[in-house]
């Protein structure tokens, strides 16, 4: 295991840790929903169009919506939100599209003031793809999962809804030995709400 792996894995532990010891006599436990946009990373595809103009899609770009719970402690001071997402990037044209998907699970620790909560945690992406159709029918690059972390900041709009942005760390690999890996970091915006 990589150092920056090992890590991870000590901070998984401690962040596990703190949702154990966080007072939970009068937790409140919510569905939720969230959704935003992230930008940045590393280029990972340039489409060239018919016109010679171009478009791009780097590895943190993405428009993703999820959902999961949401636990507050019954001191209303902490915050747990585990999610799972779908996020998505997409080039079209007449003739193909190209699109870079994956699924974000993640597990995010808050700290809740009156008007803020700033916090982070844990985010792992599952089957990470580039696949294209059409004319870039034969475009399809799979990524290993990757495990990376994610710092937000919020203005709680209500007691149940915030706004907020969101910085994105992790790095992706190719599958099956190819050579090849994209660094994924780059800032985002996000709403949540529970209910």
């Amino acid at each position: 295991m990589s150092k920056a792996k090992g890590n991870i894995a000590k901070w998984a532990g401690a962040l596990a840790v703190s949702v154990l010891v966080l007072p939970s006599y009068a937790a409140d436990i919510r569905p939720m929903i969230k959704a935003g946009y992230d930008f940045g990373g590393e280029t990972l595809v340039t489409v060239v169009f018919t016109d010679g103009s171009r478009d791009s899609i780097k590895a943190n770009e993405g428009l993703f919506f999820g959902g999961g719970a949401s636990i507050v402690n019954d001191t209303k001071d902490m915050e747990i939100e585990l999610t799972l997402s779908y996020k998505f990037q997409t080039i079209t044209a007449n003739n193909g599209d190209v699109d870079w998907t994956r699924w974000p699970l993640e597990a995010l620790v808050f700290y809740r003031l009156p008007q803020v909560r700033v916090g982070g945690g844990l985010t792992y992406h599952l089957n990470p793809k580039l696949s294209g159709s059409g004319v870039v029918g034969g475009l399809d690059v799979k990524f290993q999962n990757a495990l990376g972390f994610v710092l937000q900041a919020d203005y709680r709009l209500t007691d149940r809804a915030n706004l907020g942005v969101r910085y994105t760390s992790l790095e992706y690999t190719v599958t099956g030995g190819g050579a090849g890996a994209a660094k994924s970091n780059g800032i985002g915006i996000t709403f949540s709400g529970s209910f």
